[in-house]
């Protein structure tokens, strides 16, 4: 009877306990700041010790598969207020920000507000664009934006891409039936691999697939460093990485005249900034290794969705091949050119409403610099801000009929700030115009040449 009484009192009062010690550990101190100012937390709960709201997480994820009802369940617990939310997720006490005027917010504040917060610097580099800040982040910006975006590298992206993509559809029709992720996968790759570093398909083009595949997973697991896990594999495949590119520099440095660009490594080492610097060989190594982590998976899974959506709605397909078809009757079977992926409009609407659909970042980390208040709200330091990005592009308020395959919803303007597919501010993706351009053009030979 004393075990069962024991039992009674004890469970409750360790139950309570559990349910409130992050509310105690890190709410409450966050609280205690905000009365000299005046303002509050968020609304929310910080969920169960070092598991947080984990469970309520996965929950929507991966249990019922609904994850954009994650945020619809925060808001009809706490209201709508502005658009944040306290929590505990991914090891962190954190805010999360789901509307668009606070996304602008925390997007466009500069980096001695809200830091980079994820993935970790041993993975992407300590030097690269994801992670340098401030000064030294507009200048690596200015040379990769140089390197990939400008007019000369884009029309040079356009034709060197197209032989592979061409090849690639031709042996999916040898097939007859293939798995659109696995051969977008393999295409993509291929591709990155003449892009940035001029290698062609085989074993050694292989290895890099593989060593930049398992890198990916070490960036979405936990960063624990230990025996067995997913990191250690991928922080070990990333200095075999570095070491690889290393090399080519060196190689590059002694073979390649001054001016003469093969691939973007190339670019990276040549381009110069206002008063005729260059990046360092350890700037390059690091920004090619996180440009190609960027832009590989996002591409792939961009040219998987694309060929659902377009087997999904037919009427689409037919638009955008009756658009794609006048385009190769003026070039008169040549390739296409830059120019003409620029008067692609119609496909231009296509790619924008996959993108909108598919988006894999669909949340961004930031980590708080210091205290900061927006609109009577506390973001406490050192919690991280997670953006939620997809949120925006799902949800009805923004968009009619959200989950709709629709381009033609393009034709008139989206509301300012619902649409941020490549994040925003001075951290825009520097590459969102090469994955623009990779996808209208496996397009536009898509749907001249393939039912």
């Amino acid at each position: 009877m004393w075990t069962v009484m024991l039992g009674v009192m004890v469970i409750p009062v360790l139950g309570w306990f559990l349910w409130w010690w992050n509310e105690l550990r890190y709410a409450i101190p966050a609280k205690m700041r905000c009365t000299a100012s005046g303002s509050k937390l968020p609304p929310g709960h910080m969920g169960l010790p070092f598991i947080g709201e984990m469970f309520s997480f996965f929950w929507y994820f991966k249990v019922i598969r609904r994850p954009d009802e994650y945020i619809d369940s925060l808001r009809r617990k706490y209201g709508d207020g502005v658009g944040m939310f306290r929590t505990h997720l991914f090891g962190r006490p954190s805010i999360i920000t789901c509307f668009p005027m606070v996304n602008k917010f925390v997007l466009q504040s500069d980096d001695a507000k809200f830091g980079p917060g994820w993935p970790t610097p041993e993975l992407v580099g300590r030097t690269s664009l994801i992670m340098v800040q401030g000064a030294e982040h507009q200048r690596v910006r200015a040379f990769v934006v140089n390197a990939i975006n400008k007019p000369d590298a884009l029309r040079r992206i356009t034709l060197l891409v197209q032989p592979r993509i061409v090849a690639a559809l031709q042996s999916w029709a040898a097939k007859g039936r293939i798995i659109a992720y696995k051969e977008a996968k393999k295409v993509t790759f291929e591709n990155i691999g003449k892009l940035f570093a001029g290698t062609e398909p085989g074993p050694e083009l292989e290895e890099l697939q593989q060593m930049f595949g398992d890198v990916v997973k070490g960036v979405r697991a936990l960063p624990l460093n230990i025996p067995g896990t997913a990191y250690r594999h991928a922080l070990k495949c990333r200095k075999k990485l570095e070491k690889i590119f290393e090399e080519r520099v060196m190689m590059k440095k002694k073979t390649q005249q001054e001016g003469t660009e093969i691939d973007l490594l190339d670019g990276l080492m040549q381009v110069k900034d206002e008063e005729g610097n260059k990046l360092s060989d350890r700037e390059v190594v690091d920004n090619i290794v996180s440009l190609v982590l960027g832009g590989f998976e996002s591409t792939t899974l961009s040219i998987m969705w694309a060929i659902y959506y377009l087997a999904e709605y037919p009427k689409v397909l037919e638009k955008l091949r009756e658009e794609c078809m006048a385009i190769g009757k003026s070039r008169n079977g040549e390739f296409i050119t830059s120019e003409d992926v620029k008067n692609m409009k119609y496909t231009g609407k296509v790619i924008e409403e996959t993108i909108r659909l598919a988006n894999i970042a669909f949340i961004v980390f930031r980590n708080v610099k210091d205290d900061i208040d927006y609109k009577g709200y506390r973001i406490p330091k050192n919690w991280n801000v997670i953006v939620w990005l997809r949120y925006l592009h799902t949800n009805p308020e923004y968009f009619d009929d959200p989950m709709c395959f629709n381009p033609d919803r393009w034709d008139k303007m989206v509301q300012p700030g619902t649409y941020q597919v490549f994040g925003g501010g001075a951290r825009v993706c520097a590459g969102n115009m090469l994955v623009r351009y990779q996808l209208a053009i496996l397009l536009y030979h898509l749907s001249i040449g393939y039912r």
